[in-house]
């Protein structure tokens, strides 16, 4: 299992890591890629979850009241990321997202009174390093356009905690599946609202532009889906930490296909960050299995 999750998460990293560069692809505005990307992906899952359809039944008030949050907060990440994308380059946009491991370590140990010990802090250090490496060249420009484009980065970082530890409450009890499609749903609506009360035109894209948002719908959100699964098995930080390889891959992409230049601190600094994902992974395979290890002990009546 520990091998498959390895995988997914790879999996995961490099379909995500497409996202910035097809919304720098765009000439929509931001909430309108959000908003159809949504609602295609939304269809996309729809003939899945019509075979799960028994299971909205079980569904309480409750759960559809954290499904809602968690779709306005994912909403308001999407938001705020694809208008930061609007304003700064790739590498400044997504080494500012990938302060999300440290936003979401102080969320779990908050809310789930998650420990925090020193050998996961070492591994985030490294990994903020070599992330800080990589946007330190584009990050330097310091014009008001990048200053706002920065702002947006670091506050979609709070909106997307917010929708996983929501998700590591929820995701448990409700097939990932449903999940996955309720809240890309709803957060559809939420920026379909905001689009009307802000006076943005819903209609009248060109092909390409469609083009994009079924891109967008496909490759990353099949990351979040992904995401949502491993929530079964592994905690908010461990994704968030697994999504530090974004930046590395965005970045990448960005000098092949947008022509964005790549100074050699941010090749250091790439290597830095895989580094660091690398160990805290490995650290928290072993906490698994530890934790395994006394369960069956204690079931065994070893313990």
């Amino acid at each position: 299992m520990n091998k498959s999750i390895g995988m997914l998460l790879t999996i995961s990293i490099i379909a995500i890591s497409f996202a910035a560069i097809f919304v720098k692809w765009s000439e929509a505005p931001a909430t309108i890629i959000s908003m159809y990307r949504m609602y295609l992906a939304s269809l996309l899952l729809s003939p899945i979850v019509w075979k799960k359809r028994k299971e909205f039944c079980k569904l309480s008030n409750k759960d559809w009241l954290f499904l809602t949050m968690a779709g306005i907060f994912l909403a308001l990440h999407f938001a705020l990321w694809f208008g930061s994308l609007k304003l700064t380059t790739v590498a400044s946009s997504t080494i500012i997202l990938s302060l999300q491991p440290i936003v979401a370590l102080l969320g779990g140990f908050l809310i789930y009174k998650e420990r925090i010990n020193l050998l996961m802090v070492i591994p985030i250090g490294v990994s903020m390093m070599g992330v800080v490496l990589v946007g330190w060249g584009d990050l330097g420009h310091g014009s008001v356009s990048v200053m706002i484009g920065n702002l947006l980065s670091f506050l979609s970082v709070i909106a997307v905690v917010g929708y996983l530890l929501i998700g590591q409450s929820k995701v448990k009890a409700i097939s990932h599946w449903i999940y996955s499609f309720c809240v890309f749903f709803f957060a559809g609506i939420a920026l379909h609202f905001y689009n009307l009360v802000a006076g943005i035109s819903i209609t009248g894209y060109d092909s390409r532009e469609w083009g994009i948002f079924l891109l967008l719908a496909i490759f990353p959100t099949l990351a979040h889906v992904i995401f949502n699964m491993l929530l079964n098995y592994v905690n908010t930080t461990t994704i968030s930490m697994s999504i530090l390889g974004e930046p590395v891959g965005a970045t990448i992409l960005a000098f092949l296909l947008l022509r964005e230049q790549v100074f050699s601190s941010q090749i250091i600094g790439g290597f830095l960050a895989l580094v660091g994902v690398f160990i805290f992974l490995k650290q928290q395979k072993k906490l698994t299995q530890t934790k395994l290890k006394e369960k069956d002990q204690a079931n065994n009546g070893i313990a």
